[in-house]
């Protein structure tokens, strides 16, 4: 038999520094935690955090501040920084990982797929052709050539000015 250590899991599997309450709503009342929660940028209404449980390396997201469960939540000022942020990611996983191709979606609501479905939140995915090798396929798991600290420096060091 053979086993893939993922050791960093283990904080999660003993529940220890897991938010009370929405996980998104913590991370952006915590901005002296940014390294802790691996935010990569912040702006006035809008946060880039990379995923705990990425698809790939440079998996990552952009939240809105504000608990909003849906479209209708986003006025035009959010909707308008979360779109430019969108764009900022997309550039910073670009030069960081140069991916042959990017996801970008929403889950909207939990029969959707979300995770989080009372926040809002837009992932970005970086990929390449055959990234969803066996591993993936057959087996359930995911190989990541590198740590969640790695990626967030990766990403932090290609964020484009604003």
């Amino acid at each position: 038999m053979e086993h893939l250590f993922a050791g960093w899991r283990a904080q999660f599997v003993a529940g220890e520094d897991r938010p009370v309450g929405c996980v998104f709503c913590t991370i952006g009342a915590e901005p002296d935690r940014d390294d802790v929660h691996y935010v990569i940028a912040r702006g006035d209404s809008c946060f880039v955090v990379l995923n705990l449980y990425p698809y790939t390396s440079g998996h990552l997201m952009v939240v809105p501040n504000a608990h909003v469960g849906d479209l209708a939540g986003l006025n035009g000022v959010l909707a308008e920084e979360m779109l430019v942020f969108i764009r900022a990611a997309h550039d910073a996983l670009r030069a960081a990982y140069h991916p042959e191709g990017i996801n970008v979606g929403m889950n909207l609501g939990r029969a959707a797929g979300a995770g989080i479905a009372e926040h809002v939140h837009v992932h970005l995915v970086p990929r390449w052709s055959g990234d969803a090798n066996f591993m993936s396929t057959l087996a359930e798991t995911r190989v990541l050539p590198e740590t969640l600290s790695d990626s967030l420096m990766k990403l932090r060091t290609h964020w484009p000015a604003r």
